[in-house]
């Protein structure tokens, strides 16, 4: 599917426009920009100003191109800070713990991608979905395969979509189809990054799955290479079970700690994002911090996995940056709205509470933040990239009668991440152009 370049044209889009300029939690009340009937301007694909219509429109020109959603929330894109794309066909697969789901589902399923036709198939249709459910960027696994890669990148790019992802680096602790060595690698990931980082809006990360699967070598050549390429990215998983965490520290003996293996090797310092981080104390947190590493809140892989509760509380004590991460397909839905309403019941279970206006800044600009694309997505500041949606709060007939009881944006907020999904999602535009449906 090919987005359409839009003409140098002025989009005027009216309806209801919420987005955030800070965190909520520790900002109040101003974090929240809120105008009830609100005006969102936009050329060549970028903010040009946003506020109350009442405002703006007088001064509009003669040849504006106008998008009426009075009755809808307009809001940033949401951000997907962790997902896999090769785990679509398994979502919803019954039963099993990490390891075993591994084996079971995810290891068969990523040895198909290996064939570049499948891979691209499964990439486009992965992107499409993202899209449907209103996200506009994400930062994604794919396989071991190169052409995993280069498939999910070309969907992206034909999108116009923000994508940072990378190819998966496994050289022990896994099947034999899917293992590659510490030299293949290397060498695989640096091809791909020639070929793509920094491309359009396209960004590479560094991709070891999880110090398990990875030599001290292995471990060792993705860390410089992390480290010598500027922009690049680093993603992995961390102590997101008891058992996993055990494993890794009987393989790694030396290490103080699961993260501490991770920073030994430099893959731990800014832009390097760490999927779940359930199992960790204080002092990883603190490290964490310092070096300027975020962490994704996966709420339904965590809860589908029995994997435990994400400490959001702690994680704000120590400034870490935070997004929220779909880990589709242990994660039960590409919806950011389904998503939220888990993490409500996840922070609830561990004695601690999500507002409605806190989980979307964690869905839009927190997710930019941990991203560090804050200065062009996550918001609608001038100059800022134009990936927006538009939702729905009475797509069903549901959401219809809650939203008739409800007096505040809060309240409206609240009812769309504990009642809304896709169908909520009437539009999603990316640099100003609205995706086919």
């Amino acid at each position: 599917m090919l987005i359409p370049t839009a003409p140098s044209l002025l989009l005027a889009v009216r309806g209801e426009i919420v987005h955030f300029t800070d965190d909520p939690i520790g900002h109040g009340v101003e974090a929240c920009v809120h105008f009830p009937d609100g005006l969102l301007l936009v050329r060549d694909g970028h903010v040009l100003d946003c506020g109350p219509a009442a405002e703006l429109e007088p001064g509009l020109p003669m040849n504006v191109r106008r998008v009426d959603c009075s009755g809808k929330l307009i809001l940033p894109g949401f951000i997907d800070t962790h997902t896999h794309s090769a785990q679509t066909e398994i979502i919803a697969s019954y039963g099993e713990q990490l390891t075993t789901w591994l084996e079971k589902y995810a290891w068969p399923a990523e040895a198909r991608h290996a064939d570049p036709a499948y891979a691209a198939a499964g990439a486009g249709f992965f992107c499409d979905q993202l899209l449907r459910h209103g996200t506009t960027t994400a930062m994604v696994f794919t396989t071991v395969h190169p052409a995993s890669a280069d498939a999910l990148f070309e969907a992206a790019r034909a999108r116009r979509m923000r994508m940072i992802a990378g190819k998966v680096l496994m050289d022990r602790n896994c099947p034999e189809f899917l293992r590659d060595t510490h030299t293949v690698g290397d060498a695989q990931s640096r091809a791909l990054i020639e070929k793509w980082h920094g491309r359009e809006r396209l960004a590479y990360a560094v991709t070891p799955r999880f110090a398990p699967t990875s030599t001290e070598e292995q471990m060792r050549r993705a860390g410089r290479l992390f480290g010598e390429v500027p922009g690049l990215y680093l993603q992995t998983h961390l102590a997101e079970q008891r058992a996993e965490v055990a494993w890794a520290m009987w393989l790694y003996p030396g290490a103080r700690s699961y993260l501490d293996i991770y920073e030994r090797f430099g893959q731990l310092g800014a832009r390097s994002m760490f999927a779940h981080c359930v199992w960790l104390d204080d002092e990883d947190r603190c490290r964490m911090a310092a070096r300027g590493a975020s962490m994704s809140f996966c709420p339904t892989s965590n809860l589908f996995l029995g994997s435990g509760l994400f400490d959001l509380g702690r994680a704000r004590d120590f400034g870490l940056r935070v997004g929220l991460g779909s880990d589709v397909g242990a994660g039960t839905s590409f919806s950011m709205l389904q998503t939220l309403n888990e993490a409500y019941k996840v922070l609830q279970l561990a004695g601690q509470t999500l507002t409605p206006e806190a989980g979307f800044y964690l869905a839009t600009l927190g997710g930019a933040r941990a991203l560090y694309l804050d200065a062009h997505i996550g918001n609608f500041l001038p100059g800022r990239e134009a990936d927006f949606i538009v939702l729905d709060p009475r797509a069903t007939p549901l959401l219809e009668a809650r939203i008739a009881r409800a007096t505040t944006l809060t309240e409206r907020l609240f009812a769309l991440m504990m009642l809304g999904d896709d169908r909520c999602v009437t539009a999603t535009y990316v640099l100003g152009e609205k995706i086919p449906a």
